[in-house]
């Protein structure tokens, strides 16, 4: 898909728009929808749903600003829609303390939801660092994702890419523990 008019990015500012990013079934649905346009019917053998549940989510999509159609065609006297995203990134808003991060909910449910004899690579890091380090890891992290997502080819299987990097609240260090 020629996405060279697409805005780099979608900011999420309304409740109806975070509503429909929020939804784990409607976050499959743009992952489908990342790379090439898709019917209702395409979009519903990709995600595993009924045809009716397939259209019911792209419509809130739709609706919230996030999907849009990009091409129409007659088919046995019947409108097939083509959707596809209406940016190129999403930009949710900064979760408040103590709230759920929606992107990390929805990596570990797909991690979950991946073959488990299927390859991955999950681990995680325990790390001391300055601020201009946890800058330089941040901004690394990012360029290496953008990396690979300009190599992205449509025709390929899916995969995806989690990362957080960020400073956990202090612990509570119990009465008697050694600091």
């Amino acid at each position: 898909m020629p996405d060279d008019d697409l805005p780099e990015a979608f900011h999420v500012t309304s409740d109806e728009q975070l509503r429909a990013v929020s939804n784990l079934t409607r976050h499959r649905i743009m992952a489908v929808l990342r790379f090439e346009p898709a019917t209702i019917t395409q979009i519903a053998e990709r995600v595993g749903l009924a045809k009716g549940s397939s259209s019911y989510h792209v419509r809130l999509l739709e609706r919230a600003g996030l999907v849009k159609v990009v091409r129409t065609r007659k088919v046995r006297g019947v409108t097939e829609r083509y959707y596809a995203m209406a940016a190129r990134s999403i930009v949710l808003p900064d979760t408040g303390a103590g709230q759920p991060d929606v992107l990390m909910r929805h990596a570990v449910a797909d991690l979950e939801a991946s073959p488990a004899d299927g390859p991955r690579h999950v681990g995680m890091a325990h790390l001391r660092l300055t601020e201009e380090q946890f800058a330089e890891l941040g901004a690394r992290l990012e360029a290496l994702a953008n990396e690979y997502r300009e190599l992205s080819d449509p025709s390929l299987p899916d995969v995806s890419l989690a990362f957080a990097l960020f400073r956990p609240a202090p612990s509570e260090r119990a009465e008697g523990d050694s600091k």
